[in-house]
């Protein structure tokens, strides 16, 4: 009965571990494929959003 729980605690970590890395894969290559104009768009967005934005924070560099 160990060796069987072994096994199946084995394939399971098997099982999802493969499904989230092909998970990975295929969004990385949807977004290189599918998305090639609109990449960079909620970066861009939020640069622009930014614009004129005084610096918070931080130590002043004298």
């Amino acid at each position: 009965m160990n060796m069987f729980l072994l096994d199946f605690a084995i394939v399971s970590v098997l099982v999802i571990g493969l499904t989230a890395l092909m998970g990975v894969l295929t969004n990385g290559l949807g977004e290189t494929v599918f998305g090639s104009k609109n990449k960079n768009k909620f970066v861009d967005q939020t640069a622009k959003t930014q614009i004129g934005w005084r610096k918070v924070g931080g130590k002043k560099s004298s």
